[in-house]
């Protein structure tokens, strides 16, 4: 049901920027809007913030044991369907193409869906889902919980396919997606713009963080992989 529920909320995402958000707005233009579509995706950024630290991944593994993973999924799932529906319209529009440039602009946001979800699988999308946490748990069934987080043995960082190009393959991935628009209406690009400075901020905590708990594993990916989103830039 995890897993269900975090495919229903990117499809819902997908759904919602290529149509509602692709809608534009009139009237003019309002902080208050502004004000929430921020404080929204914050809420959102704030979960995931917490959720990775150690010491709360932690915690939530004593209360949840195997489905400490699922829970995060349920909660990041519904939160970001949320914020999907209940982001308001923006007035404006900021630029629209025709063809050809507006179908070089789908394709590439149709590649950065493929690109992200292949980044996805191929560090194990099952577990991003919970559910390999739940199978490791069927095969020891006196066991409450799964890998401690932050187990530095049951970690393994590829430097092959898209995590030979970049750290942060599926923070790339999201780039393309929001900024490949034909139509980029002013709904779309503040959500846009809020989603990837929040990706921007955490790259730096969230990597600080895999380096102090994987015995210095990350700091040799680092060296392999050199580019943390942009490859020859960032």
């Amino acid at each position: 049901m995890g897993a269900g529920l975090f495919v229903l909320s990117l499809g819902y995402f997908v759904y919602r920027y290529w149509t509602v958000f692709a809608i534009p707005a009139d009237g003019p233009l309002s902080a208050a809007v502004l004000v929430w579509d921020i404080a929204l995706f914050s809420v959102f950024a704030l979960h995931h913030s917490v959720f990775a630290r150690e010491g709360v991944r932690r915690v939530v593994a004593h209360a949840f044991g195997p489905l400490e993973r699922s829970f995060y999924v349920w909660v990041s799932s519904l939160l970001f369907i949320a914020v999907c529906r209940l982001w308001l319209p923006v007035p404006g529009t900021v630029w629209t193409v025709g063809p050809p440039a507006s179908i070089v602009l789908l394709l590439l946001q149709v590649g950065g869906i493929v690109f992200s979800v292949y980044s996805a699988a191929a560090i194990d999308v099952w577990e991003l889902a919970g559910i390999r946490q739940l199978d490791s748990a069927a095969t020891q069934p006196g066991s409450r919980s799964g890998p401690s987080p932050g187990d530095s043995a049951q970690m393994e960082f590829k430097t092959t396919g898209p995590y030979g190009l970049v750290r942060h393959p599926i923070y790339l991935g999201w780039f393309v997606i929001v900024f490949s628009v034909g139509t980029m209406t002013m709904t779309r690009l503040v959500f846009a713009a809020v989603s990837c400075a929040y990706i921007l901020l955490a790259i730096p905590f969230e990597e600080r963080s895999l380096r102090q708990s994987t015995n210095g594993a990350y700091d040799r990916y680092m060296q392999l992989v050199r580019w943390k989103l942009v490859p020859g830039l960032y």
